[in-house]
């Protein structure tokens, strides 16, 4: 069984770098996605892909 998360467990740094990063992501995954409709790659799609996973994961607190 999975235990209650509790950001407060983590070191100071992790906890800085979550704050940084949970604030930062979404301008960039915007930008990206701006960035992909006016010319898509593969490259630029799966990055895109990754992006909005990864976003997706901070701002719901499973990261």
């Amino acid at each position: 069984m999975r235990k209650n998360y509790n950001p407060y467990l983590l070191p100071p740094w992790l906890r800085k770098f979550r704050f940084f990063m949970r604030h930062c992501i979404l301008p960039i995954t915007i930008f990206q996605a701006i960035r992909t409709v006016l010319l898509p790659t593969t490259g630029d799609i799966l990055l895109l892909a990754l992006l909005i996973l990864f976003t997706y994961l901070l701002l719901t607190d499973f990261i």
